[in-house]
């Protein structure tokens, strides 16, 4: 099948924006969530610097198969998280993050919490014990250089990783940069005290909605510009609204790739969504 790129031109919108009634919707808070939990140096303004950032992680990253028991545990300072491995046929230790301590814990069945309370010593004699006695045998690591060499994730032998560049990369497609160079972009803001939806708002750290971290990407984006009428207000105004989609993906097994498509009627200040209707792929 061959790749469709839908690189619009884009629509001017109405000055002023377009007035909506969002008591026609109902709220979804996936969106605000993620915007309520990022901090700063998660947050991206554009399509391209968030996929410069994932993609120069990815080309500095490697993912092999190895026996656990040639895993080898060092505990180099007091705190259990601050623990070393030493992995099969490497030129120095690895670091793990603290969702691959997570990962590995779960794998050797020890309850990472617990671990984590623990001083490095006793923390690595139960891990070593883990993997030396694990059953599976095998695991996949994943592992990022950056000025020292992390182990990002541990999953099974038969993983399939999906890198998060590829999700930006096929959305790019279609969106561009997300900035409004095609009809795709990061959505505007109603006001609540006119009713107004305006797309055309400055994107910041504050109004973005394209994130990204260690452990995964999340990206929203509407075609804001060109609404959709489905009938009349009560004022005899158009009914309008909006196709917007999210979508996921996490490299290190944080969660599986998917998205979300839907119909809305505005994006707030916060990023809640008042939509008409949600599909959801996964």
């Amino acid at each position: 099948m061959g790749v469709v790129e839908v690189l619009d031109p884009v629509a001017p919108a109405r000055a002023g924006g377009w007035k909506v009634d969002v008591s026609r919707g109902e709220r979804n808070g996936r969106v605000s969530s993620e915007w309520f939990n990022r901090p700063d140096d998660e947050r991206y303004l554009s399509l391209d610097d968030l996929w410069a950032n994932v993609k120069g992680r990815s080309e500095r990253s490697r993912s092999r198969v190895v026996q656990t028991a040639d895993i080898r545990v060092e505990a180099a300072r007091d705190s259990a998280e601050r623990l070393h491995l030493v992995l099969p046929k490497a030129h120095e230790p690895v670091a793990p993050t603290h969702w691959a301590f997570g990962q590995l814990a779960s794998i050797v069945g020890a309850p990472a919490s617990y671990l984590r309370q623990l001083p490095a010593p006793l923390a690595g004699i139960n891990l070593q014990y883990g993997l030396t006695n694990h059953r599976a045998e095998q695991v996949k690591t994943f592992e990022t250089e950056d000025g020292r060499t992390e182990l990002r994730a541990v999953t099974g032998p038969d993983y399939g990783r999906i890198h998060d560049h590829e999700l930006v990369e096929a959305v790019q497609r279609i969106a561009g940069n997300g900035t409004g160079d095609t009809r795709w972009k990061v959505p505007g803001v109603l006001d609540w005290s006119t009713g107004v939806y305006n797309p055309d708002v400055e994107i910041s750290r504050d109004t973005t909605t394209l994130y990204a971290s260690d452990r995964d990407v999340f990206l929203f984006l509407v075609d804001d510009h060109n609404p959709i009428e489905a009938g009349r207000l009560p004022d005899g105004s158009p009914d309008l609204y909006f196709r917007g989609f999210y979508c996921w993906n996490s490299e290190v097994g944080a969660k599986t790739l998917g998205m979300a498509s839907f119909y809305l009627r505005a994006v707030c200040q916060n990023r809640n969504l008042w939509v008409r209707r949600v599909g959801a792929i996964n």
